[in-house]
């Protein structure tokens, strides 16, 4: 709803584009921020408590963007709003690995796909707005309270909090001390980075590269992201099938393979139809990618599944803002095309560590040492 209202907001506060690229960064800093604040109170307070605030907050705050008249006010709002944002995106990932945990079978890669269903729904909510001549106040403001409302209903059904805490005896280290990270922890959050990061190039760049590269037709450029977003929401309905068949090794490995196909075919083939193929290959090996990697971060330890969370959530939101602006800075110094192969190189690489995924031979002791 926010990216529909992007042009009118930048019109009526009186920005460039160039200031608005800075107020964007405001905006990832205050999700970052949210997302390591949401990890901890998820683990301190439970999910079923974060979830609900995390959603009346990220859509209370939504409005505030359609009020800004100024500069910093545009500037207050997109960090306020970044943060409510962050803070229930990892509290909603912790809570979904709750549920996949209850199901006893994989079921996240199916909430990333609702999470995509419903950004193309607000998409052309946020069009239809227009097109009736709603302002963005009216339209935000709108939204907002429809997600205040689904966010207090939805609190209800949530999984109740169950306490994952170690409790401390004579001849165990106190409960409270602070314990290192694990290294597979940050290598899950490095892999999330370059993901992402994929990810970020892909929407940004997919339909300039039909447009710029290939001289294709604005409408068919258009079509370049539509294909890329539609095999990415399919790849996640279908995601948690193989997962559950082949194991989340499979997915990553054989997912980020696929992709590194898609996006080489993409960099290095003079025809639309061609590149087209290539987008929907990207978006589909892609599409089971990150899901396994927040699975895997949150159930590595009970203990802190929304710290974990948050860990490989908040490093790989970083690559999603950090995406279009690498790209961007490589085409000075090639074309465009061929600085997609960098991509490759991080899909190959995704695929080569998705071992990773593989649960530590000590994890099912630790669990029964934590229960």
């Amino acid at each position: 709803m926010w990216v529909v209202q992007i042009p009118a907001i930048e019109e009526r506060v009186g920005i460039s584009h160039a200031a608005l690229g800075g107020f964007l960064v405001l905006l990832g800093a205050g999700a970052f921020a949210g997302m390591q604040v949401g990890g901890r109170l998820s683990d301190r307070l439970g999910t079923r408590t974060v979830v609900p605030l995390a959603g009346v907050l990220c859509s209370a705050t939504l409005a505030l963007p359609g009020l800004a008249q100024e500069p910093w006010a545009l500037a207050v709002a997109l960090l306020l709003f970044g943060f409510g944002n962050g803070t229930l995106d990892v509290g909603m990932n912790a809570h979904a690995v709750q549920v996949e945990k209850a199901y006893e079978r994989p079921v996240m890669s199916a909430f990333h796909a609702t999470f995509s269903v419903g950004g193309v729904l607000a998409a052309l909510a946020g069009a239809a707005a227009i097109d009736i001549g709603w302002d963005p106040a009216t339209t935000l403001g709108a939204a907002a309270g429809v997600g205040v409302i689904i966010a207090l209903v939805s609190a209800r059904g949530l999984l109740p909090t169950v306490s994952t805490a170690p409790v401390a005896n004579a001849e165990d280290e106190p409960a409270t001390k602070k314990r290192a990270v694990p290294t597979r922890i940050w290598l899950l959050a490095v892999l999330a980075l370059l993901v992402m990061l994929c990810e970020g190039a892909a929407n940004d760049w997919s339909v300039l590269h039909l447009k710029s590269v290939l001289d294709a037709p604005e409408s068919t450029a258009a079509f370049a992201y539509g294909t890329y977003a539609a095999t990415m929401t399919i790849g996640r309905l279908l995601a948690d099938r193989v997962a559950a068949r082949f194991g989340p090794v499979a997915v990553l490995r054989y997912g980020a393979a696929l992709a590194a196909v898609g996006i080489t075919v993409v960099a290095l083939s003079p025809w639309v139809g061609a590149a087209l193929t290539g987008w929907a290959l990207f978006g589909l090996g892609l599409s089971g990618c990150i899901p396994q990697l927040f699975s895997a971060a949150g159930h590595a330890d009970p203990t802190a599944a929304g710290a974990n969370v948050s860990r490989v959530a908040g490093l790989g939101y970083i690559g999603m803002l950090a995406g279009p602006a690498v790209i961007g800075w490589m085409t000075h110094l090639m074309a465009l095309n061929h600085t997609f192969l960098l991509l490759t190189l991080f899909c190959a690489t995704a695929a080569a560590a998705a071992a990773i995924l593989r649960p530590s031979p000590n994890r099912s002791r630790a669990v029964e040492l934590t229960s």
